[in-house]
């Protein structure tokens, strides 16, 4: 790990409260913010990043780890800050203590929403695929699971709007407040791990790596992989998010943060082999213990690392927060600026990826 990049660890567990407010704080002297002009702006003295420690956020642990950002930054200083669940990283973005962010869809959405637009742009895909249902011996269909206690990372979050529109689906009523058919407990997934082994729990919607460990060191069986809700398997579970202020004063050095991560996303489909050890260094470094290594591989079976951020599955997701009641009614127009990822991807022979009507995709 490159000496300039720092690492600390971010507290999890925000309440709904806060996840209300995330997304709000929005400069009052910047007015409404438009697409960013890329030709102005100058590179900046540090960029604060974050990510998770899960398999899902691999372009960012290999960014990181074998020094990729730092080889792109030149002289802009890389900090990182480490969350659990996307909501605590869109309260950091919101309030300015983070300038970009590898996160979910759900919380990107929101953000944008809360904010009239101005808090944040989607600029890459990251990852796809990699989150599951995973129940505990006797629960084997849907209507087993009436009267059980299904933990998801954080209200809010994409893998607790996916578990309650599913169970919607389903027929069960939840609630935000805990209770319904099915109770839905937002937990930190190191403590879901521990509570569904003390049978605490009877299932969990989580990415990877933590579905492989409640399948691997826990005992449980998937009931639902989230591919198999999507047409041909292919849904987003990490982008990059960057703050739209931030975008708009230091596009150069968005630029490099873009190069770096394409380079991460490369080196993960052109090293698998390698991929397993190096991602498992970062997670030691960042958690204080790698995975088992039949948990990882297993975990890595279950994404792909694409800069496509699946834009047009976007609607889904923002229909899917409504139906959650996790986030208010908006429009998410403007959510994308993908202009200097498809220069990007035109300097390595890669076709342009859409906005899908979303926002700027031509650069």
């Amino acid at each position: 790990m490159n000496s300039r990049a720092r690492t600390a660890t971010a507290l999890a567990g925000l309440t709904a409260g806060a996840l209300a407010l995330a997304g709000c704080v929005a400069s009052a002297e910047a007015g409404v913010i438009g697409p960013a002009d890329l030709t102005n702006g100058t590179p900046a003295a540090e960029l604060r990043l974050g990510y998770f420690a899960n398999v899902t956020h691999a372009p960012a642990l290999i960014g990181v780890q074998e020094g990729l950002f730092d080889d792109r930054l030149g002289d802009t200083e890389l900090s990182t800050q480490i969350f659990s669940a996307g909501p605590a990283a869109i309260e950091a973005l919101s309030a300015g203590a983070i300038d970009a962010t590898y996160i979910g869809p759900n919380p990107a959405v929101n953000t944008f929403i809360q904010s009239g637009g101005q808090s944040a742009r989607v600029v890459a895909g990251a990852t796809t695929g990699g989150a599951a249902l995973v129940v505990r011996d006797g629960i084997d269909t849907a209507a087993d699971l009436a009267g059980t206690t299904i933990a998801s990372p954080q209200l809010g979050n994409t893998q607790d709007v996916a578990l309650r529109v599913w169970l919607a689906d389903q027929g069960f009523e939840t609630s935000l407040a805990g209770g319904g058919d099915v109770t839905v407990s937002p937990t930190e997934n190191a403590q879901t791990l521990r509570l569904f082994q003390s049978g605490q729990f009877d299932g969990a919607w989580v990415p990877e790596p933590w579905a492989s460990r409640l399948v691997l060191d826990a005992g449980g069986h998937v009931l639902v992989d989230e591919a198999d809700l999507w047409p041909d398997g292919a849904f987003p579970t990490t982008v990059l998010l960057v703050r739209a202020q931030f975008l708009a004063a230091h596009p150069e050095t968005v630029e490099a943060l873009l190069r770096g991560h394409l380079d991460a996303v490369d080196w993960l489909n052109d090293h698998p082999a390698e991929a397993p050890d190096a991602i498992n260094a970062k997670l030691a470094a960042d958690t204080g213990k790698p995975l088992d290594d039949a948990v990882l591989r297993r975990a890595l079976e279950n994404v792909a690392f694409s800069s496509d951020p699946h834009a047009a599955a976007f609607a889904t997701l923002l229909e899917g927060g409504l139906r959650a009641g996790t986030q208010k009614e908006g429009s998410i127009d403007g959510l994308f600026d993908l202009r200097q990822l498809n220069g990007l991807r035109a300097e390595r022979g890669l076709a342009a990826v859409s906005a899908a009507g979303l926002g700027e995709d031509v650069p």
